[in-house]
């Protein structure tokens, strides 16, 4: 009773708390200044009695959010001390770019490099893959242009000392093929040249994968477990997520105000509202034109897309996605290829996620892009995104990365920390639907979708969700 009681009163505490703010705020009543910071703090009390019962990650991070909302309009003067912890936070993400996507490349090209094995079936999955992301990405365009969530937002009060705003230097086509391709690879990994390391980790894995077996075990064997690293290297740094987060928020509402929490819920509602309309004007038509039966599907992606929401980790839902698929009736060989391949080069939420982000940076620093501009952003997010799957808030890394190649403050970001779980939820839950509908799709066109009965699909039940998968099930299948 108690456990059942204490989430409820920690929501009635912060919405009472937050109701008699905004009456404040916009003089609907009249109470002291010392009593309202009273009931706020009060409030604050409670959930953090919640967070301390809750003991996650993610219940802190949200925890941390409030604190900082609450730091930063409390005591602005303090709240702009706090900038340190926010950028310690940001330098640590920093150092995952270069080997995270240089190891997650060359693992999903090179251990997949058997493809004539395969036949078929890997060039039909890549370029569904390409083609789906593609429009994900400019549906991510489309909405946060039509929103225009970042604008309006006062960068003139931004502490002295912070990175000043530039404009995306104006190049020819010439200058913007040119910079794609690295002279030197330890220069563009210490300049942050995102593209750069892509297209060298490509090239990279391109050429291990036509030496001989002998020769590309080790290396392929380095690159497997320099990825693990980073990924358990991440999880590390997302222990310091709650104060970092923190300390973002409350910095951005001390220097802002309460103004800039209206834009980022403006971008969390265009991110939820731009899914939708991905959902229902790519994935149900690529659905009803494959002759995929749409309620046997989405039956059998329940409980995996449960798994990814709550967890916020594409990852820790692969295991029952890749065994929903099959009971559906796509073969053991296609969805041991496509699923794990579609893993690092079918992230529809998190490739729409990242169009919209980008936008919302530009739009937030005041930056305007012309429509030039926003489709090399394209190109290098279309790069760039491959393989961040399975680490929650992994698209950070790539988000810094491509404001940095545009020369786009970092500013904008520690905003959008504030929300990222929320947006995190929505886009890995689209990532699994996405991956799960690809291993169908492909599997129809390869003409050996064999569908089920009815009673081979098992309705996932709430105990079945947190069962951890038996270890046979796993890494044979991601070969």
């Amino acid at each position: 009773m108690k456990k059942s009681f204490l989430p409820l009163a920690t929501l009635l505490c912060i919405t009472i708390a937050a109701i008699l703010t905004v009456l404040q705020q916009y003089s609907f009543i009249s109470l002291p200044v010392e009593a309202l910071m009273a009931v706020r703090w009060a409030g604050i009390g409670v959930l953090l009695m919640y967070g301390l019962q809750k003991r996650s990650l993610t219940t802190w991070i949200l925890i941390s959010m409030v604190v900082g909302a609450e730091i930063g309009y409390d005591f602005p003067e303090f709240a702009t001390n706090l900038n340190v912890l926010s950028k310690v936070f940001l330098k640590l993400i920093k150092t995952i770019i270069a080997p995270l996507i240089f190891a997650t490349l060359v693992v999903g090209i090179a251990g997949h490099s058997n493809l004539k094995q395969v036949g078929s079936m890997g060039w039909k999955a890549i370029v569904y893959f390409e083609i789906v992301t593609t429009l994900a990405l400019f549906i991510g365009l489309a909405a946060i242009n039509i929103s225009k969530a970042g604008e309006g937002i006062d960068s003139s009060v931004i502490a002295q000392g912070e990175e000043e705003i530039a404009a995306p230097a104006k190049q020819s086509a010439a200058d913007i093929i040119l910079h794609v391709f690295p002279e030197n690879i330890a220069k563009s990994v210490v300049e942050g040249q995102v593209l750069q390391i892509v297209v060298f980790s490509v090239l990279f894995a391109i050429g291990l994968a036509m030496v001989t077996e002998k020769k590309r075990k080790p290396m392929l064997e380095f690159c497997e477990s320099l990825s693990e690293t980073m990924f358990k290297f991440t999880n590390i740094i997302m222990y310091f997520a709650p104060i970092g987060v923190g300390a973002a928020i409350a910095y951005t509402v001390g220097h802002m105000g309460f103004g800039i929490l209206l834009n980022l819920f403006q971008l969390l509602a265009t991110l939820y509202v731009a899914l939708l309309a991905f959902v229902l004007l790519v994935l149900l038509p690529v659905a009803l034109i494959a002759r995929i039966p749409i309620r046997r599907f989405l039956k059998a992606v329940s409980g995996p897309v449960s798994i990814a929401f709550a967890t916020t980790s594409s990852e820790a839902a692969l295991p029952r996605a890749m065994e929903e698929m099959e009971k559906l009736g796509v073969p053991r060989r296609i969805v041991a290829f496509v699923m794990p391949t579609g893993y690092s080069f079918n992230l529809d939420g998190t490739t729409l996620y990242l169009a919209l982000a980008s936008v919302f940076v530009a739009q937030a620093a005041g930056v305007p892009l012309s429509w030039e501009q926003q489709l090399v952003m394209v190109f290098t997010l279309m790069l760039t995104s491959k393989g961040v799957a399975g680490v929650p808030r992994a698209s950070l890394v790539i988000l810094l990365g491509t404001v940095a190649s545009f020369n786009l403050p970092v500013w904008p970001v520690f905003a959008i920390l504030g929300i990222d779980e929320l947006m995190d939820m929505a886009r890995t839950s689209i990532n699994v639907t996405g991956n799960c509908l690809a291993t169908a799709v492909v599997a129809r066109w390869e003409g050996e979708f064999d569908l089920q009965p009815e009673t081979g699909v098992v309705e996932t039940t709430i105990p079945e969700l947190v069962q951890d998968q038996p270890e046979e099930d796993r890494a044979p299948e991601l070969v």
